[in-house]
């Protein structure tokens, strides 16, 4: 199987595995991949991200133009791609080693994400790594080149950009590591509404031990930002 097969593929695995696991819900949220150096895989505008069929499946070149994924095959002029390319291609032309952007608006994150509360990442081992840098992106309409431009200026920043009243931006090497950093923030953030709401005090790491586990630990290389 080829390597953009492959993609398209670990897409729809993808959007089935947020459907399930709650990171996803309606047509809100889209999800794209890497297939190599100007182009990338994004759904296509108004997908349910449950049940993708390989049509719902749109190849854009980082122009923003969409462009047939297979030359046995016509483009379907009926699939349009998501409208929030903007945000998508802003990642993929800032930050040449990510592989994989996925936009969701789940529960407990899109709460954080429409309040002023910050993230904590020292409470456990995916928290440290994933959530070492949180970024915020102010409101802009969805899909405009304004919010699209406002995800540029913070791509170098994090691999987590919340958009405030929106949902959130999450991207990584490769489609695994970018489900597994949504969903480590999904659960942060149950774990941080629920304990206040209980009235829970959580003890958090210290920095020096969060900073030795990022460096010696060996859970995974640390990211060069």
């Amino acid at each position: 199987m080829q390597k953009a097969e492959l993609i398209r593929k670990e897409l729809r695995k993808t959007g089935k595995y947020m459907m399930e696991y709650g990171l996803a819900w309606g047509t809100a949220g889209n999800i794209s991949a890497r297939t190599n150096n100007d182009e990338y895989v994004i759904t296509a505008s108004g997908t349910y991200l449950g049940e993708l069929e390989d049509s719902d499946l749109v190849v854009c070149s980082l122009s923003g133009e969409a462009v047939a994924w297979d030359v046995q095959k016509q483009l379907d002029s009926s699939k349009k791609p998501s409208k929030e390319t903007p945000m998508h291609r802003a990642i993929y032309e800032n930050r040449h080693e990510i592989g994989a952007v996925l936009h969701a608006s789940p529960f407990y994150t899109t709460l954080v994400a429409c309040s002023s509360i910050e993230i904590p990442s020292n409470w456990f081992v995916e928290t440290m790594y994933y959530l070492e840098r949180v970024e915020r992106v102010g409101y802009h309409h969805p899909g405009t080149l304004t919010l699209g431009e406002a995800v540029a200026e913070k791509a170098k920043a994090a691999n987590i950009l919340l958009l405030e009243n929106h949902g959130v931006l999450v991207y990584d090497v490769n489609i695994k590591e970018a489900r597994m950093a949504l969903q480590t923030l999904e659960m942060a953030c149950k774990m941080l509404i629920t304990s206040r709401s209980a009235n829970v005090e959580m003890n958090g790491l210290s920095l020096e031990v969060e900073k030795d586990f990022l460096e010696n630990a060996g859970y995974m290389p640390r990211r060069d930002w």
